[in-house]
C-alpha cells in the first residue's frame, strides 16, 4: 500500500493511493497515518477495506509528511563509503547517529527555506524507514519485521551550522523545513529488497546524486538492530539511513550550495519523488 496524508499543514487527513494512482480518503477508518495504525494489525485493517468504496479526493491537494506525530527522527551519518570519502571522514565502525528535530519535518513538495545567516545549505537524498512495531533488543534477522514501510527523505543540511557551531550535527540538520518526508509511505511488502533501491537527486534539472541502497555500509536491518540495543523504537519513529555521494559540500574544486530560486527534485525506486522550491527565510 501507498499511504499518504493530505491537506493543509497541521490538518492533514489520512489517505491511500489506489492501483490507478487515485487518492482515496481514509477518514473515518483511521485517525491518522501514525502510531498503532502502523503496526501489522493496523495495516491489515486498512488492507481489508474495499478500496473502491473509499471516496476519491479530487484535484491536486497538498501532500503532507507521510507519517504523522513522529516520535523520534533519527538519522544515520556517513552510511555510504563514497560519501564518507567526499566528506573527508573515515568509514565508521558503528552507525553514526544524530537526531533531526521533528519541527523540521514538512511535506515532500513544500518549500525549503534557507535559514538566516546560512551560506552552506546542502541537499541529501535518503531512504526513510518507518517503525511499525515496538523494537527493543531485536536481532538483525528479525529487524525488518518491525518496519511499517519506507519513504523518501531529503535530509537538508546547513554545513556551517553542522560543523562549526560546536556541539553535534543536530544544529545543522534541524532548521525549519529541513526534513521533507514522503510523498507516501510504501508498506514493506510492496518494497521487496530494500537493499537494492536506486536513488537520485537533481538541482535545477542537473543530476547531483546517483546511488543505490546496495552500497550502504550498514544495512537497514543492521541499523534497526543496533539502535534497538540503545533505545526502544516505537511505532511512528523514523530513521533516515544516509546519503550517497554528490552532496554540494563534496563538489570539486569548490563546494556548491543551495541558493534562493533553486529547485530540488529527488526520488527513490518504488517510493516516489519529491520537489522543493528553495526560498530565503526572511
Amino acid at each position: 500500500m501507498k499511504l499518504v496524508r493530505y491537506g493543509a499543514p497541521g490538518a492533514e487527513a489520512p489517505g491511500l493511493i489506489d492501483d490507478d494512482g487515485k487518492l482515496r480518503d481514509l477518514t473515518g477508518h483511521v485517525s491518522d497515518i501514525a502510531g498503532d495504525v502502523l503496526n501489522d494489525a493496523g495495516l491489515e485493517k486498512i488492507r481489508g477495506l474495499d478500496v473502491n468504496s473509499l471516496k476519491v479526493v479530487e484535484g491536486n491537494p497538498r501532500l503532507g509528511p507521510c507519517v504523522g506525530n513522529i516520535g523520534k527522527f533519527m538519522c544515520i551519518g556517513l552510511n555510504y563509503s563514497d560519501h564518507a570519502a567526499e566528506s573527508g571522514l573515515p568509514v565508521p565502525e558503528h552507525p553514526v547517529l544524530f537526531m533531526k528535530a521533528n519541527s523540521a519535518v514538512v511535506g515532500p513538495n513544500d518549500d525549503v527555506y534557507i535559514p538566516r545567516g546560512s551560506t552552506q545549505t546542502d541537499w541529501e537524498v535518503e531512504l526513510g524507514v518507518v517503525i511499525g512495531t515496538k523494537a527493543k533488543y531485536v536481532s538483525e534477522e528479525d529487524a525488518l519485521n518491525h518496519v511499517a514501510g519506507y519513504c523518501v527523505i531529503d535530509d537538508v543540511s546547513e554545513r556551517h551550522f553542522q560543523t562549526q557551531l560546536s556541539g553535534n550535527w543536530t544544529k545543522g540538520k534541524s532548521c525549519d523545513t529541513f526534513g521533507p518526508t514522503g510523498p507516501w509511505l510504501v508498506t514493506r511488502d510492496e518494497v521487496g529488497d530494500v537493499q537494492n533501491l536506486g536513488m537520485w537527486l537533481d538541482v535545477n534539472g542537473e543530476r547531483r546524486q546517483t546511488g543505490n541502497t546496495n552500497t550502504m555500509i550498514f544495512t537497514v536491518a543492521q541499523i534497526i538492530s543496533h539502535l534497538s540495543q540503545l533505545m526502544t523504537l516505537h511505532p511512528g519513529d523514523v530513521i533516515s539511513t544516509g546519503t550517497p555521494p554528490g552532496v554540494g559540500m563534496g563538489m570539486k574544486p569548490n563546494p556548491v550550495y543551495l541558493k534562493e530560486g533553486d529547485v530540488i527534485t529527488l526520488g527513490i525506486d518504488k517510493l516516489g519523488e519529491q520537489r522543493q522550491d528553495v526560498k530565503a527565510d526572511k
